[in-house]
């Protein structure tokens, strides 16, 4: 039977991304992604809301994404959904989604970055994809 996970963002960075390691020492990296969505109400009135994701790349895709993802870079997030469960000392169930990067691309380049930066972050996603 076919099955799809699959998730495609574009919003703004809300932090830089970091580096973290797992318990074993494999260097991952994490930012948050925020989403705006604007409509007009039945009455004209005009609403937005903010979603946000919590995102992890992995491998060569995370070393390229300390470097280059800074707070209010606007950028495209292609990936997967991952959804990890805990229970705390306490005995409660608690539930984090996290987007699992396969593909980064900037879209607002900086003037003083080489376009050879976009080439790294598609091909550091292409090895993730052998």
């Amino acid at each position: 039977m076919p099955a799809l996970n699959r998730v495609q963002l574009i919003g703004h960075l809300g932090r830089d991304a970091e580096a973290r390691y797992t318990a074993k020492g494999t260097k991952y990296a994490t930012f948050n992604l925020a989403v705006n969505r604007t409509w007009k109400s039945a009455e004209g009135e005009r609403h937005e809301a903010t979603e946000w994701f919590l995102i992890n790349a992995w491998g060569r895709l995370a070393d390229i994404a300390v470097q280059y993802l800074k707070k209010g870079r606007l950028v495209f997030v292609e990936g997967r959904l991952q959804t990890d469960r805990w229970e705390d000392p306490k005995g409660e169930t608690h539930y984090r989604t996290t987007v699992i990067a396969r593909t980064i691309q900037l879209l607002d380049r900086r003037p003083e970055e080489p376009e050879a930066v976009e080439a790294a972050i598609e091909t550091a996603a292409d090895e993730l994809a052998e």
